[in-house]
């Protein structure tokens, strides 16, 4: 597990990237991080607005070739916790459990 420095970093930047979100989306504006073993950043995403890619999948849709089908070393950092629903577009705890990701921590808790 990576250390509550690492953790605090890359929560920071979850926060960053979330604010490039749109304001006053009727979804929460929401970043996301992979980190690889030793903390670094392998690939990042964020939630563009209603009916597009949430941050998680965002995220893993950046995540570069060498590290495909090795999310087991990966951690995900996400603002908000994953959500478990399906809307308009599939559940992120289901695509993070999909791409094998390791470890996964987040900032709030989901209110949905």
């Amino acid at each position: 597990m990576l250390g509550d420095e690492l953790l605090s970093s890359a929560m920071r930047r979850t926060l960053a990237l979330a604010g490039r979100g749109p304001a006053g989306d009727l979804n929460p504006r929401v970043g996301c991080v992979l980190l690889d073993p030793e903390g670094r950043i392998v690939a990042e995403g964020w939630h563009r607005g209603s009916g597009t890619a949430h941050a998680e999948v965002d995220a893993l849709a950046h995540l570069p070739a060498e590290w495909r089908g090795r999310g087991d070393e990966l951690t995900a950092v996400v603002s908000l916790e994953p959500c478990n629903h399906t809307g308009r577009t599939g559940p992120c705890a289901r695509a993070l459990i999909d791409a094998g990701i390791g470890a996964v921590a987040y900032g709030l808790d989901d209110p949905g």
